[in-house]
């Protein structure tokens, strides 16, 4: 997929027409993406694109506080030289605040249409603790199956927290391990046990199931949310 630059919209000729025609196209890829079912990385780089311009918009003196880690210094100042053309050209700072109102509200448009997405598979998990959950949570073991399967994903997590703007968050760290029969005789019960005796690292490991009916991409949809999903259960016990 053609990526946006992260100042695309204050970068070359600031003209309205072109900014639509480079942001239209980058929305269609977004959509194509979101018709086949397929969210990640594509709403979260749209998500960081839309907050880059709405900060440009809402708060030019705290650019630097406002605008995501990602961006250097040298693009921040950038974005600060732009403001100091736009006091001194009315005309130049009417094209840009129409580029980024424009671009603001087709953005917003497409968010919600991901946001759909993700709230249905969200609604569509099932989260299970498999057998006793120990005192420590913040590490463990999930299965993530989905359709009628008779397999399942099996990965390690880890949970840890970062603070932000004096708040703070859980996140949460996954590996890849395997992917593991499932049956009538094969529970999940079983897969943990046989976790636990391949895997001496964690003797007595969290372990949870995340099941859902649907057909989605595990990479690009499920494996994300079920993720989040994960955080959120686990913050709630």
């Amino acid at each position: 997929m053609k990526q946006l630059s992260q100042t695309w919209f204050a970068e070359g000729y600031i003209d309205f027409e072109l900014k639509k025609y480079t942001l239209l196209a980058y929305l269609q890829q977004i959509n194509r993406y979101f018709n086949e079912n397929k969210l990640y990385p594509q709403l979260s780089d749209l998500i960081f694109h839309y907050n880059n311009i709405v900060a440009f918009r809402e708060n030019k003196k705290y650019l630097q506080e406002h605008f995501p880690k990602k961006l250097t210094g040298v693009q921040i100042e950038k974005l600060q030289v732009l403001y100091e053309q736009m006091i001194a050209d009315d005309e130049l700072m009417q094209e840009l605040e129409a580029i980024i109102n424009y671009s603001a509200s087709e953005m917003k448009t497409t968010i919600s249409n991901g946001t759909e997405i993700y709230e249905f598979v969200e609604e569509n998990l099932t989260i299970t603790p498999i057998g006793i959950v120990p005192l420590d949570i913040q590490e463990g073991y999930f299965f993530l199956s989905a359709g009628n399967t008779k397999s399942t994903h099996v990965y390690q997590y880890r949970l840890s927290f970062f603070e932000k703007h004096d708040e703070k968050f859980r996140s949460i760290k996954t590996n890849y391990l395997e992917m593991m029969p499932r049956s009538i005789v094969n529970t999940y019960e079983n897969l943990k046990a046989a976790l636990i005796k391949d895997r001496s690292d964690l003797p007595n490991p969290a372990v949870y199931s995340i099941e859902t009916d649907l057909r989605f991409p595990v990479e690009e949809t499920l494996l994300p949310i079920a993720k989040r999903s994960l955080v959120k259960f686990i913050s709630q016990a």
